[in-house]
């Protein structure tokens, strides 16, 4: 479980694909700093098992299902990417329940500056547009967000200056692929009510 709250932004060391999947490796400083192998990093918003930990760079192998779910297989040596740890029970939930299980892949449409904050478009696919409402939370890119304005094929997020600074938002160009985590907490609701529906 993590909460969407970026805390490193690390950097693709190699990334290897071979029959089955891909393994890769990531530079970072501060997400490597007290874990150990086995523990859960959340990369992009992909909650992944981190393997071989040493100071500076942690390796984490792919299946084909993350590659197939994600944008992670669009990641190369030097890609920028959004890290943060598993949340213990002593972390603050800063941002809102995320579980690094991506739903969809989105598209950055746009990024609007006014002054030091950012308006930035994302489009989203309709298999997830119930899940998604007005001021509801969203995770993009792991980033725990919430949603400014919503369209039928677009939602806007206000973006204040630490999260441009912190997180790949600003390294993004329009048409390049996100990853999306629905709030968990719709999922469930939608599948209660159905159960009880008949549906």
């Amino acid at each position: 479980m993590f909460t969407g709250i970026i805390e490193e932004l690390g950097t693709i060391e190699a990334f290897t694909p071979h029959e089955g999947g891909a393994k890769m490796i990531v530079s970072a400083d501060l997400v490597t700093s007290d874990s150990v192998d086995g523990d859960s990093i959340a990369v992009n918003g992909v909650c992944l098992t981190a393997l071989e930990i040493k100071p500076g760079s942690f390796a984490a192998d792919l299946s084909q299902e993350t590659l197939d779910r994600s944008t992670l297989g669009n990641l190369k040596t030097g890609s920028r990417v959004n890290l943060e740890r598993a949340v213990t029970p002593s972390t603050r939930l800063g941002g809102h329940m995320v579980q690094g299980h991506v739903d969809a892949r989105g598209e950055f449409v746009s990024a609007e500056s006014h002054g030091d904050f950012w308006t930035v478009r994302i489009g989203y696919p309709k298999e997830i547009s119930q899940y998604l409402v007005f001021k509801g939370s969203i995770a993009v890119e792991g980033i725990s967000l919430t949603i400014a304005a919503l369209a039928d094929s677009t939602f806007d997020l206000a973006i204040i200056p630490k999260t441009w600074e912190m997180t790949n938002l600003s390294t993004l160009k329009p048409g390049d692929a996100v990853n999306l985590e629905a709030d968990v907490i719709a999922k469930y609701v939608e599948r209660m009510i159905g159960e009880r529906s008949g549906i």
